[in-house]
């Protein structure tokens, strides 16, 4: 039985999407308005600690995450999906590629990478783990508006930034910490992605401050049958700050399932 809280809309072949860090299912809302209106099956969860969810009963690691989502698919009764993971989303959809490949019909990595982080990103996540277990709860929320979007979106859409804000504020402090001690401690699956030879796309953002096109670029090459797609003049949050190209690219590699 799983714990997660999640959004369930529309019919037919089912596609999860799994949010990032430190943000929730709400960041879907748009592609579950088009992926149900295109006659698909829409699954997005709150991952542990986040949105709705109950955060992990003990420190978390990305299999965790992991089983949290495929304890979901068998509440639902699902076999096989179409799973798409943006940030550390992906990390999670890493993972369980690993782990249950026989679950993904194809996979979709969404402004994430496959590297494990280095030893100065590994440091900065423990900075903000010790800032978070002093009190300071701002502190992720600070960090994260700053590379979440293209630099111009901040001028043309505050409001959009001001509600991604409070979705990372709304985290809880268990699933803020979690988070960022499963990203830092996470595997490297760089020379593992020849072994998923399944369908995927790859998304990557022109102006990505969090994860630059270089590592969507690594993603497509080392995987056998990946497409990639660099939205144009969008940031980390690229599913929002350019809806329609965002969507237009998700619904055409899904019509592969067709």
């Amino acid at each position: 039985m799983s714990d997660l809280i999640y959004d369930d809309v529309g019919a037919g072949l089912p596609v999860v999407l799994i949010h990032g860090y430190p943000l929730c299912r709400r960041m879907w809302r748009p592609q579950l308005a088009a992926l149900s209106g295109a006659g698909y099956r829409a699954i997005c969860p709150d991952l542990p600690g986040f949105g709705e969810s109950s955060p992990l009963a003990e420190p978390a690691c990305m299999s965790r995450y992991t089983d949290a989502v495929i304890g979901l698919l068998d509440e639902l009764g699902i076999e096989r999906a179409v799973i798409g993971g943006m940030s550390m989303g992906g990390y999670v959809l890493l993972n369980l590629a690993s782990r249950y490949p026989e679950r993904l019909l194809g996979a979709m990595f969404l402004v994430t990478r496959a590297a494990a982080d280095d030893e100065a990103g590994k440091e900065k996540r423990t900075l903000l783990v010790n800032e978070l277990r002093n009190g300071n709860r701002s502190i992720v929320p600070d960090a994260f508006t700053q590379v979440l979007f293209a630099p111009s979106t901040s001028q043309k859409n505050p409001a959009l930034v001001a509600e991604v804000r409070t979705w990372m504020e709304a985290a809880s402090p268990e699933g803020t910490i979690y988070g960022l001690l499963a990203m830092r401690d996470r595997a490297d699956y760089v020379h593992q992605l020849a072994g998923l030879n399944i369908p995927a796309l790859v998304i990557g953002a022109e102006h990505d401050l969090a994860v630059p096109p270089a590592h969507s670029r690594v993603l497509a090459a080392g995987l056998p049958q990946a497409e990639l797609k660099i939205v144009d003049g969008a940031g980390h949050m690229a599913n929002l700050e350019q809806t329609e190209a965002f969507n237009r690219v998700l619904l055409e590699f899904l019509t592969k399932f067709a």
